[in-house]
């Protein structure tokens, strides 16, 4: 059985944040690879891992790093696979680092970049899920069965704080 994606992280201290996205995959049976790579400190190792997932037929990669940031635009220039960016905080600049060196690409080698940090591995498996599920229709309706599941949820909650409000003592 095939990796549908590759996850690949600069540093294991990206772990915390980039479990988020192997719990969304999981919660949708995607299967998924995950490594520690550095486009700086073993980039024959990335180099390895691309190619190994080009050739295990893996639909796409996601790559998380912090600082500097440069993994996902290194592995976006050795494959044609779809590559999505997760900048990781970093102690400096909170991320914002990450996230230029993550977003500004040169035309031609484009990576999709998410927010920084946790929520951005979250949404990094959300937006690969939405591309794997342009090819199966399954996935597709199950995803959009979860999105579904999304607006009672907030109504649910507007209605808890309503109530809130409304025990509330004192109230003009």
């Amino acid at each position: 059985m095939s990796t549908t994606v590759l996850i690949l992280m600069g540093s294991d201290s990206d772990f915390p944040a980039m479990a988020a996205t192997l719990e969304v995959l999981d919660q949708f049976g995607v299967r998924s690879a995950c490594h520690v790579a550095s486009a700086h400190r073993s980039p024959h190792r990335v180099e390895e891992l691309v190619r190994a997932a080009e050739a295990n037929g893996t639909q796409l990669v996601i790559c998380a790093a912090g600082m500097a940031a440069h993994l996902a635009g290194v592995v976006a220039g050795k494959t044609i696979l779809p590559v999505i960016g997760v900048p990781m905080e970093s102690p400096h600049l909170a991320g914002v680092d990450s996230l230029y060196s993550t977003v500004m690409m040169p035309p031609g080698i484009p990576v999709a970049t998410v927010g920084i940090g946790k929520p951005g591995a979250k949404n990094a498996a959300y937006l690969a899920l939405a591309i794997l599920a342009l090819g199966n229709p399954d996935l597709r309706r199950r995803l959009q069965e979860w999105r579904n599941g999304l607006a009672p949820a907030v109504a649910e909650a507007d209605a808890r704080l309503q109530q809130k409000l409304a025990e509330r003592p004192n109230k003009p």
